[in-house]
C-alpha cells in the first residue's frame, strides 16, 4: 500500500494502492476490455490473441514466465504460436503507445500532472538477452550481470502509471566484438548508442510532441539532473516546472558572479577566455551549502505515512548558480531535504520554477 501524503498545504494526496481479493473479481473481463482498445494495433486475429494469452500469463501466479510455461498454464495458449508473436509477428508500435496515452490522459490526465523519468535493472543470468551486460543494477544497488531500461512514468490526483520505456544498450554492445550477438537479437541496423538521459530525452520530446498527455512537472533523478541534454531538453517544455536531483558534489554560488574577459597571446594569436573576476568568492558544493545552513533555515515537514508511524524531513532552499568549468551556468532553485538527528544526511535538487514559487510546492 503506498502511503498517503500530508504535507502542509499540499494541492492533492496520492492515490492509495490497496487491493482486496474482492477488487481482482472479473479481472479477466476487464483485461479483455483493455485488450480490446488496441484492436486495430494488429494486423491479424492471431497474433492479437497471442498478445491477450501472452498478457495473461504475465500477470499470473507462475515463478517461471517464459513462452512455454505460460502459453501451457493459459487456457487456449499456444507454444508455436506465442513464440511467433513475441519474435516475428508485426504491430504498430507507437499507435499502441498513443491509444494507450490517451486511456492514461482520459483516466488520469490532469493539468497539474507530472513526468518522472527514471531507469530500473534486470537481473540476468544468460548472456544472450539483448543489452546484458555487467552493469549497475538499481535494484540490486549493486554491478550484476543484468538488463536496464529507462522509465517515463505519470502521475496526478488521480492515479499513475507507466507511459513509456527504452532499452538501455551499453556501448559495449556496439562494438565489433557483439556484432554476431547484436544479429542474433535482430538489433535493428539504425540502432546507436545513447546514454541513459538522451533516452529519456527521447521520451520527452515524444510526450511532448503528441500532446496527449498534459503535464505541468517533470522530475527526476541525479543521472538525469546533471546531463546537459536531458536539462536542455526540459528547458524547451516553456510552462513546465522541474525538480531534479543533482550529486553532492556540485558547486554553486548564492550571488552570480560577474565575468570578465582574459586576452592572452598563443602561438601568435591573440586569444580571449571568459573567467569570473578575481575578487568572487569560491563556488562550494552543494552539501557544504546545505551543513552551513542555520538552524532557522529548515522546515520540518511530514511528507508520508510509514509502515511505522509518520516520516518526516526538514527542508530548505536557497537561490543558487552552478558552476560549470569554472563559470556561471543556469540558476534557479537549489532544493536541499535532509533527514532528522544529530548527523543527518542530504539530498539536492535543482528546480527553475520561478523566484516566487513557496517551499511547499517543493516539498510536494
Amino acid at each position: 500500500m503506498l502511503p498517503a501524503h500530508r504535507t502542509e498545504g499540499e494541492v492533492f494526496s496520492i492515490p492509495q494502492f490497496d487491493l482486496t481479493p474482492r477488487d481482482v473479481d472479473g479481472f479477466l473481463d476487464e483485461l479483455q476490455a483493455f485488450h480490446d482498445q488496441f484492436r486495430r494495433c494488429f494486423s491479424r486475429s492471431e497474433p492479437r490473441e497471442h498478445c491477450f494469452n501472452y498478457m495473461v500469463g504475465q500477470l499470473s501466479a507462475l515463478e517461471r514466465k517464459s513462452i512455454e510455461p505460460m502459453a501451457l498454464h493459459v487456457v487456449g495458449g499456444n507454444i508455436r504460436g506465442m513464440q511467433r508473436c513475441m519474435s516475428d509477428d508485426v504491430w504498430d508500435e507507437d499507435h499502441m503507445r498513443q491509444t494507450y496515452h490517451a486511456l492514461v490522459a482520459d483516466e488520469m490526465g490532469d493539468p497539474d500532472g507530472v513526468l518522472m523519468f527514471d531507469e530500473s535493472g534486470f537481473v540476468k543470468k544468460g548472456k544472450d538477452s539483448v543489452g546484458v551486460a555487467r552493469q549497475y543494477c538499481g535494484t540490486l544497488g549493486k554491478v550484476e550481470n543484468s538488463q536496464v531500461g529507462v522509465f517515463a512514468a505519470y502521475a496526478s490526483r488521480h492515479g499513475y502509471a507507466l507511459v513509456d520505456k527504452r532499452l538501455f544498450m551499453p556501448e559495449q554492445w556496439f562494438t565489433e566484438d557483439y556484432k554476431d550477438k547484436r544479429d542474433k537479437c535482430n538489433v535493428p541496423k539504425d540502432v546507436t548508442f545513447h546514454t541513459k538521459p538522451q533516452l529519456a530525452v527521447e521520451m520527452l520530446q515524444a510526450i511532448r510532441s503528441k500532446a496527449r498527455l498534459p503535464f505541468k512537472y517533470i522530475v527526476a533523478d541525479c543521472l538525469y539532473g546533471n546531463s546537459p541534454d536531458f536539462l536542455a531538453a526540459v528547458d524547451s517544455c516553456v510552462g513546465v516546472t522541474s525538480l531534479v536531483s543533482i550529486p553532492a558534489e556540485t558547486r554553486c554560488w548564492l550571488q552570480r558572479p560577474l565575468t570578465t574577459e582574459n586576452t592572452y597571446r598563443y602561438k601568435g594569436e591573440v586569444r580571449a577566455k571568459r573567467v569570473v573576476v578575481p575578487a568572487t568568492q569560491a563556488p562550494v558544493t552543494v552539501e557544504a551549502l546545505a551543513q552551513s545552513l542555520a538552524s532557522s533555515c529548515w522546515y520540518r515537514r511530514t511528507v508520508s505515512e510509514g509502515t511505522k508511524g509518520p516520516i518526516a524531513y526538514e527542508f530548505a532552499r536557497k537561490r543558487v548558480t552552478l558552476c560549470k568549468d569554472g563559470l556561471p551556468n543556469r540558476t534557479g532553485w537549489l532544493v536541499l531535504k535532509r533527514t532528522l538527528g544529530s548527523s543527518p544526511t542530504y539530498a539536492s535538487s535543482l528546480s527553475n520554477a520561478p523566484a516566487s514559487t513557496p517551499l511547499r510546492l517543493f516539498v510536494w
